[in-house]
C-alpha cells in the first residue's frame, strides 16, 4: 500500500492562510456572524479555493476550535509529577498569562463557543479535556494529601486559575480601559497571581 504524499508547499500555506483569516473574522464576528466570503477574502484566496480546503465554514471553525483547544492545554500538561508542588503550579499560572498575552484571540474563540453551550466541542469537553482535568487534578489532591501543597477543592483550584489568567484575553479592552494608557495587564496580572496563589498553595 503506497504511503499518502506529504502535503504540497502550496497546500500548507493556503491552508494557514485560511485558518489565520478564520481566526481574525471567528474571533470578532463569532460562527455565526462570520462567513466564507468574508474569511476567503481575508485569506486573499477566492470561495471556490477556500472550499478546496475546507468543505464548510464549520469545517474551518471546528479546525481552529481543536487547534487552540490543544495549545491552551498543553501548559497544564506540562505540569510535572516529579517537580516542587507550588513552582510547578505558578510555572502553570504564568504560561497560561503568557499564552493570554500571544494566544488572546484563540481564547475568545473557545469562550465564544463554550457560551453558546459547545455545541461543537461537547463531546471534547465532556471527554479529552475532563480526563486530563481529572488526572491532573488527582495529582495535585496527592500533593495536598502530602502536605506538599496546602489544601484546597483540585477542580476548582484549576478552575480559578483558567477565570483569572483568561480573563485578561477574553475581557482584554475592560481591562485595558480600566488600567488606563502605559500600564502591561498582563506583566501586572502575573505578579499579582504569583502572589495570591503562592499564598494560597504554600502549606
Amino acid at each position: 500500500m503506497t504511503a499518502a504524499a506529504p502535503p504540497s508547499r502550496i497546500r500548507k500555506r493556503n491552508t494557514k492562510a485560511i485558518l489565520a483569516a478564520a481566526l481574525d473574522v471567528f474571533s470578532t464576528e463569532g460562527f455565526r456572524g462570520a462567513t466564507l466570503d468574508q474569511i476567503a477574502e481575508a485569506a486573499a484566496l477566492s470561495k471556490p479555493n477556500l472550499l478546496y480546503y475546507f468543505p464548510s465554514k464549520e469545517a474551518v471553525y471546528l479546525a481552529l476550535l481543536g487547534s487552540a483547544l490543544e495549545e491552551w492545554l498543553d501548559p497544564l500538561r506540562a505540569i510535572d509529577p516529579g517537580g516542587e508542588p507550588v513552582a510547578e503550579m505558578l510555572a502553570y499560572i504564568r504560561a497560561k498569562l503568557a499564552m493570554s498575552r500571544s494566544h488572546a484571540r484563540e481564547s475568545r474563540l473557545f469562550a465564544g463557543e463554550v457560551l453558546r453551550g459547545a455545541p461543537h466541542i461537547h463531546e471534547v469537553l465532556h471527554g479529552p479535556l475532563r480526563e486530563l482535568v481529572d488526572e491532573k487534578a488527582a495529582l495535585i489532591a496527592g500533593w495536598m494529601a502530602a502536605g506538599r501543597l496546602a489544601p484546597s477543592d483540585p477542580h476548582h483550584l484549576i478552575f480559578s486559575i483558567w477565570a483569572l489568567t483568561q480573563h485578561y484575553a477574553d475581557f482584554a479592552p475592560q481591562v485595558q480601559a480600566v488600567l488606563g494608557d502605559g500600564r502591561d495587564p498582563i506583566a501586572e496580572g502575573q505578579s499579582f497571581a504569583e502572589t495570591l496563589f503562592r499564598r494560597m498553595l504554600t502549606p
